[in-house]
């Protein structure tokens, strides 16, 4: 699964803050991130941050870009769901371990 460097800006501190992710769903320049937080009850706090500010920067395959994030509303996620479980199945597993719905995060380039 690609592997992506997150950095958003956080939501109180205005400071960036950058994780490290996978990427379930790459298809050209968009890329699809999962919320999952390993399956507890709170968002991540990169989630929250970018629901903030949804102006974000990755860095994937050593390219740097600028993306802008928006969570998929129910009918892209009742898409995207099934294929992300069926090809990496811990992601199954943590919807179970949590009554939260895991989010999917759109990454789009800012053209």
């Amino acid at each position: 699964m690609p592997v992506v460097e997150l950095t958003t800006t956080g939501r109180k501190s205005g400071e960036k803050r950058s994780v490290m992710l996978t990427a379930p769903i790459v298809d050209g320049d968009d890329v699809v991130l999962v919320a999952s937080k390993g399956g507890r009850d709170t968002h991540p706090l990169w989630y929250l941050n970018l629901q903030a500010q949804p102006e974000v920067d990755i860095v994937m395959d050593g390219k740097a870009r600028a993306m802008r994030a928006r969570t998929a509303d129910a009918e892209e996620r009742k898409v995207l769901w099934p294929q992300i479980t069926s090809s990496y199945k811990g992601y199954a597993g943590y919807q179970e371990k949590t009554d939260r719905e895991i989010p999917l995060v759109f990454l789009d380039p800012i053209r």
